[in-house]
């Protein structure tokens, strides 16, 4: 199956495409809303400009993938592997991305208001004027140097459990 192809099933009101196999995929500007991509393979594929507002996209890879400027809010990215992905201006408003690895993402500018990010791996992420109000990042794995890169961590849950003025 092929970008094309999924984009036209999802118009026709198909929802599951769980375990499809899109590496280097286009997929730029497609709406998706409300699609199931749990445990796809997405590495190197450009997703900028798409709508997956809450996709579930749990276990998924997107190693490598262009996210920016895609709508992510409310998506379900637990436990999927998004290192090296550009998430530049993206919407990941209450995104679920617990135990997510976000290992060298580019995160700059993104929007992660009252998202989860419980246990999420941020070694090395870009966070330049990243939105982490209100989000949870319990157990994550990132430092203080890059959460200090954040436009804002107002009401954020730190990674040891202190909540940020």
């Amino acid at each position: 199956m092929d970008a094309k192809e999924i984009v036209e099933r999802h118009k026709a009101g198909e929802r599951d495409f769980r375990g499809v196999d899109l590496h280097g995929a286009d997929l730029s500007g497609a709406k998706l809303k409300w699609v199931d991509l749990t445990e796809a393979t997405l590495t190197l594929a450009n997703l900028g400009n798409a709508n997956l507002y809450m996709a579930n996209l749990h276990e998924a890879d997107l190693g490598g993938a262009i996210l920016s400027e895609a709508n992510l809010n409310g998506a379900d990215l637990s436990d999927a592997d998004l290192r090296g992905a550009k998430l530049y201006d993206t919407y990941l408003k209450r995104a679920i991305l617990t135990g997510t690895n976000l290992r060298e993402a580019i995160l700059s500018g993104a929007i992660l208001s009252e998202a989860n990010l419980i246990g999420a791996t941020l070694t090395s992420a870009t966070l330049t004027g990243a939105n982490l109000r209100g989000a949870n990042l319990s157990g994550a794995t990132v430092t203080a140097k890059h959460l200090a890169q954040a436009k804002s961590l107002k009401g954020a849950t730190m990674p040891d459990g202190t909540v940020h003025p």
